[in-house]
Order: C-alpha cells, then sequence, then structure tokens
C-alpha cells in the first residue's frame, strides 16, 4: 500500500487525527504525512473534510432523496456536460454517474417532500436530455461516509422460521 493510500485510509476513518496520530497508525515519519497531506490536496485528491452527520436525529433535517436519471446523448452533448449542469444546484448533495438501468443517480436535499418534487420537476426535469426521472425518499439511513449509525431502537422481536 502507499504512503498516499495509507494516509488517505486514515482520513476517511477521522478527518480530525492529528499528523502525530496518523504517523504512529501508519508508520510513517510525521514529516512524510504532512507532506503527502499537502500534496493530496494540493493534486485536488482530497478536496475537503466534512463532519458525517447523522441527520434523522435533527428535528429539522430536511429532506434527502436519491433521483435516478436517464439522459438522451447527442454529438454534441455528452455526461460531462450534463452532469456539470447538474451539479451547480446547491439542492444538489451528490452526483453519479453510474451503470445499469440509469444513467445519473444524483443525491438531492430539499427542506420538504415538496421542496425537493418542485426542484426535480422544475429544475432537472426541464434539461433538454433528460428523458425520465425516478425519485427515492430517503426514510433511514443506517451507515454513511463509511459510519455506521448505531443507537436505533433495536427491534425486539423474535424471528421466526417456518
Amino acid at each position: 500500500m502507499s504512503d498516499e493510500r495509507a494516509v488517505l485510509d486514515v482520513l476517511t476513518t477521522n478527518a480530525r487525527e492529528d499528523v502525530s496520530d496518523i504517523a504512529a497508525q501508519t508508520g510513517l515519519e510525521e514529516g512524510a504525512v504532512e507532506e503527502a497531506i499537502a500534496d493530496l490536496e494540493r493534486r485536488g485528491v482530497v478536496h475537503g473534510y466534512q463532519a458525517v452527520v447523522d441527520w434523522d436525529r435533527i428535528d429539522d433535517g430536511g429532506v434527502r432523496a436519491i433521483v435516478e436519471l436517464n439522459v438522451a446523448l447527442d454529438r454534441e452533448t455528452g455526461y460531462e456536460e450534463i452532469a456539470d449542469r447538474i451539479a451547480k444546484f446547491p439542492a444538489v448533495h451528490a452526483l453519479h454517474l453510474v451503470s445499469g438501468n440509469y444513467d445519473f443517480a444524483v443525491e438531492v436535499t430539499g427542506d420538504s417532500m415538496q421542496d425537493v418534487s418542485g426542484f426535480v420537476s422544475e429544475q432537472v426535469a426541464p434539461i433538454p436530455e433528460v428523458t425520465q426521472t425516478v425519485t427515492h425518499y430517503i426514510m433511514e439511513t443506517y451507515k454513511d461516509g463509511g459510519i455506521r449509525f448505531g443507537d436505533r431502537d433495536d427491534d425486539d422481536r423474535l424471528s421466526v422460521s417456518p
């Protein structure tokens, strides 16, 4: 495993680790860790550091949805151009080109289901290349950003086998 990969593995688990702690976990010198982090940031490999939030525990956490998009490409327009247009919307939390039955998976956030629905119908669906949208509202999150959320109300029911 490369030094950069070792540092990235620690940062993605806990971006608040001290350089000395990362050095201890990876077996690298502190200077090498600092240099690796600076280089990763400079090259755009690391784009930022974020907290992983369990939005379900906040009353005003808003609404999140995954929106499937199908698009029709032409000679002048490719996936990159469509992605650039969609990514500019502040409601778009994440955007992925995917394989399978649809082209893009878009994670959207809003204050309410109506807010998300309005965004999709008024901003995304009218994009000329978008041919179909399917919205899936996120009801519960069990793991996000590699972090498993615990302390949920456990279901004490016993499983029944036939």
